[in-house]
């Protein structure tokens, strides 16, 4: 223990301030989240002193106890913004940055969106048309066969919330039977049995909100069989049987009225994008609640169809992974069956920057903000600057496509190993060991295996 800044003989605690900062006594006092250049290291400065840094001239900062630091911080200090620049270390190591281009066939016409289909270890791919119809594509020989038509019911956008536009997405089995249309922020979808080409589930998420999150959608496999998970209200997940529609999550009302008693389950969160881990056991789901904050959850798959309906509410295997005001639908990828990666550092879409927190989701930690102390955290393993936009991972490397390109990371060292310009996609073949980009008329595939036929 020695006399930090403010005077105390007390440890120094959280990170240096400015002597404004410090000595500010009356609210507010704009400040900075100022990073300093290496790794992730911080220093809160006010306005003036951050204008001072931008012009190149030196301001003070000095530690102070934890006391003054959450006094500064929280009490008189206002954050507005952040400045300076996080460290985004680079190693280089082999990196092959050939994409092979590969043409749609001129009768599948305009294609709106792709979903892989596992078949040996071949690029297989279903199509979704901007006429409904359903085509399978093997990406190495160019065969298409056209296999179903759909059509979405027609809906009208809600009201625009952070950029986000009516957008017709597909989902596929990794058999390739059943297919599944929808309206990311939007209501509406449909489940389809490609052998039949009929349609075996409309989908309805309800209508509060559905503009501000991806349709909450996944295929999954439980005892054998393919269900579905989707959204029914805002606030309630339910299971289906693919096939027949059949619903397998039957439980109370999840909802009420004025007047009406609440329920003994009630969920206040906003479900959102939903990511299923690579063995099937977990969820992450990518959802929200008001004020608004960004807080994904997870939970046990297996445990929520087989033992406790309630599972997805607030059953015991549930943790939130971390929690950011106004900020969700991001990237975010599992690296193995119990590791989670999530894009953004920061706590406010004010301070955030680009970069990857990695969480462990089979143990807790203390990572939440004390206004959900009392809720069950995940336990954040490390964090490091610079991924941005969709996320993926093979396992071994986390890979973000960003407005920069394709970039690959070691994400335990938390650096960035190779990067290809202008290579945006959006799917991740896992069995070909592919990443693809839908682009005027062609499948653009780039091999993280680096071997593209």
């Amino acid at each position: 223990m020695q006399k930090v800044s403010c005077g105390h003989e007390k440890n120094a605690f959280g990170a240096p301030l400015c002597v404004h900062l410090r000595s500010c006594r009356e609210p507010w006092l704009k400040y900075v989240k100022w990073f300093v250049g290496s790794g992730l290291d911080t220093e809160f400065v006010c306005v003036t002193c951050a204008e001072e840094r931008e012009k190149g001239i030196s301001t003070e900062a000095a530690f102070v106890c934890e006391e003054c630091f959450q006094y500064a911080t929280t009490e008189v200090g206002d954050l507005v913004r952040t400045g300076g620049r996080p460290e985004s270390r680079t190693l280089s190591e082999p990196f092959d940055r050939a994409v092979c281009e590969t043409l749609i066939p001129n009768e599948c016409k305009k294609i709106i969106d792709i979903a892989p289909i596992k078949h040996d270890s071949r690029s297989t791919w279903l199509l979704l048309g901007e006429d409904g119809g359903l085509w399978h594509l093997d990406a190495q020989n160019g065969a298409s066969e056209l296999v179903a038509r759909t059509k979405v019911p027609s809906e009208v956008a809600g009201d625009a919330f952070a950029g986000h536009t009516l957008t017709t997405r597909l989902h596929a089995t990794q058999d390739g039977v059943f297919a599944a249309v929808l309206n990311d922020y939007g209501r509406h979808g449909q489940v389809i049995d490609l052998r039949s080409g009929k349609t075996t589930l409309k989908l309805d998420g309800g209508d509060y909100h559905p503009e501000t999150v991806p349709f909450s959608f996944a295929f999954a496999t439980w005892r054998g069989q393919a269900v579905v998970i989707h959204r029914t209200a805002w606030n309630r997940l339910d299971v289906s049987d693919a096939s027949t529609g059949g619903l397998l999550s039957d439980r109370r009302p999840t909802s009420y009225r004025n007047g009406e008693q609440r329920p003994e389950h009630y969920l206040d969160y906003f479900h959102g994008a939903l990511f299923l881990s690579p063995d099937g056991a977990h969820i992450v789901d990518d959802g929200w609640v008001w004020h608004p904050v960004g807080i994904p959850v997870v939970w046990s798959v297996d445990r929520w169809l087989s033992e406790n309906i309630w599972e997805s509410e607030d059953g015991p295997t549930k943790r939130d992974v971390c929690a950011r005001s106004y900020y969700w639908d991001h990237g975010i990828a599992w690296l193995d069956e119990g590791t989670v990666a999530i894009g953004g550092i920061g706590d406010d879409d004010t301070e955030m920057v680009d970069g990857a927190r990695i969480f462990d989701i089979t143990s807790t930690g203390t990572a939440g903000p004390k206004w959900r102390s009392d809720w069950s955290w995940a336990r954040e393993i490390s964090a490091f600057a610079g991924p941005a936009g969709k996320f993926f991972s093979d396992k071994q490397y986390l890979y973000s496509a960003g407005k920069d390109g394709l970039s690959r990371w070691d994400p335990k060292a938390g650096v960035r190993t190779g990067h290809i310009e202008n290579s945006f996609p959006s799917r991740h073949h896992v069995w070909s060991g592919e990443l693809v980009e839908l682009s005027d008329g062609a499948l653009l595939r780039w091999s993280t295996a680096e071997k593209v036929s």
